[in-house]
């Protein structure tokens, strides 16, 4: 069987479509095999998110070049925007999807962190499935504080990073590596520019403060568009689902008198996630999957070619 590995590296450049096509296309000059499935950048987060599929040698020589070329291009000295960041590339999970286990994608991540480390003096952490400790399970217990405040916070015993330096590269910051389930990341827009109300959404909705178990979220301000936004990070939607989450924002949003106005999904998600939600809304008596015309097409192309 063919194995199947999807990567999700997180760049800090959202502004700069030219920067943007220069990193994915150095990751994919690299690993032969590997396959740019989507990318999307926000200028708002000033953030680019990349979605890779590939084998794990070719993903590790395509993230490898990929680092190169973004070293080259962000400095997180002059960077601004909504998201929070830790490095000029932030995050690179690796996630299994056929042929490969978890514990293949931790072998990944701690390989791409020692090269990293080495290559650029640049400080790892490993996260997730790949942590070290409990506390490094999380990405946001990692990010808090943020580039501005890793000097200090690296000062500590307990955030010395798994790989590379006890101090910050000086524009790159640093890069925290890891491998995890599929995980969707999911914004709902709300009709108001006050930031406060999406916090306060956000807020009740995220583990952290007593909310949902598998969901991250925080307010962010659009300000290209005059509104905000509650950005979520969804990591397992079997167990809270996406028709779950955006009713609870609406009916949150009511209390505060503000309409949704849309949402969004960036980057890929699962197909179940979606037939999920389509499932409770249509109110369908049996599940969907079984009845999705590309899903039969594709059993029978991998059943012929398997045989």
């Amino acid at each position: 069987m063919t194995t199947l590995i999807e990567c999700i590296p997180n760049v800090s450049e959202g502004r700069r479509p030219e920067v943007v096509a220069a990193i994915r296309n150095a990751a994919v000059a690299a690993g032969p095999g590997v396959l740019l499935l989507d990318w999307t950048s926000d200028a708002d987060h000033n953030r680019s998110v990349l979605t890779f599929l590939g084998d794990g040698p070719g993903l590790l020589r395509a993230m490898e070049a990929m680092v190169d070329e973004a070293l080259r291009h962000v400095d997180l000295t002059k960077h601004e925007g909504e998201h929070p960041r830790l490095g000029a590339v932030d995050v690179i999970p690796f996630v299994p999807i056929r042929g490969a286990t978890t514990a293949d994608c931790v072998g990944l991540a701690k390989q791409l962190g020692a090269r990293l480390a080495e290559k650029h003096g640049l400080p790892i952490y490993l996260y997730e499935d790949a942590a070290t400790s409990e506390p490094r399970r999380n990405l946001a217990t990692i990010r808090k504080g943020e580039f501005e405040g890793l000097a200090e916070k690296m000062k500590s015993p307990e955030w010395r990073p798994d790989f590379g330096p006890g101090a910050p590269h000086p524009t790159a910051g640093a890069t925290v590596v890891g491998a995890r389930s599929p995980l969707i990341a999911y914004n709902i827009n709300l009709g108001t520019a006050d930031l406060a109300v999406a916090d306060r959404i956000a807020r009740s909705i995220r583990h952290l403060s007593g909310g949902y178990r598998f969901v991250k979220a925080m307010g962010v301000k659009l300000e290209a568009r005059g509104i905000v936004q509650v950005s979520i990070n969804m990591t397992n939607y079997e167990k809270t689902p996406l028709h779950r989450v955006f009713e609870t924002v609406r009916s949150e949003a009511e209390r505060f008198g503000v309409p949704v106005v849309g949402s969004e999904i960036v980057g890929l998600v699962p197909q179940a996630a979606l037939v999920g939600a389509a499932e409770h809304y249509l109110r369908l008596e049996s599940p969907a999957s079984p009845q999705v015309l590309e899903n039969k097409l594709l059993d029978v192309a991998f059943a012929a070619k398997e045989e």
